[in-house]
């Protein structure tokens, strides 16, 4: 799948994997190895945004994947996001949609809104927003309807 397909169809929440085709290197080449990570991996879909125009200058727009997070005792120390613009050359693939009755939080409204937790229930994503503390966040929910739409479209994780 194309980034611009990924940018289009996959749902915010989905993970998806990316790739350069390139087989993986043996464990004993470090380097090579680490190389090779940085275009081979998977994370979760957390913000899409379209085309802009500013003056002169096009962007195509891009999407955000989150990759990981470092740290310990349940300290977030360094967060890895991966931002991959609509003309990447890397090939993609849906993973895992969000499950049905799964919530969304945003960590605000609007279209700067960025995933920063996806819970299994309400009852857990209010739970969760206790616990982490965003005065701003919105939460959503996967709906049927979404569910449906991808599967009738042919959306299925491919």
């Amino acid at each position: 799948m194309s980034a611009s397909l990924i940018h289009d169809l996959a749902p915010i929440g989905s993970i998806v994997a990316w790739s350069d085709g390139t087989p993986r290197p043996p464990e004993r080449f470090k380097k090579k190895l680490a190389a090779w990570q940085t275009r081979n991996s998977k994370g979760r879909l957390i913000r899409k945004e379209g085309p802009r125009q500013s003056g002169n200058f096009a962007s195509p727009g891009y999407f955000t994947l989150h990759e990981a997070d470092f740290g310990g005792k349940n300290t977030v120390v360094m967060r890895i996001h991966r931002t991959f613009g609509l003309d990447s050359d890397l090939a993609f693939k849906v993973l895992e949609r969000p499950a049905l009755g799964s919530i969304r939080v945003f960590d605000r409204a609007g279209a700067n809104a960025e995933l920063v937790h996806l819970a299994g229930n309400h009852e857990a994503a209010v739970a969760w927003l206790k616990e982490h503390g965003y005065p701003n966040a919105i939460l959503e929910e996967v709906t049927a309807d979404e569910v449906a739409a991808a599967h009738i479209e042919g959306r299925v994780a491919a």
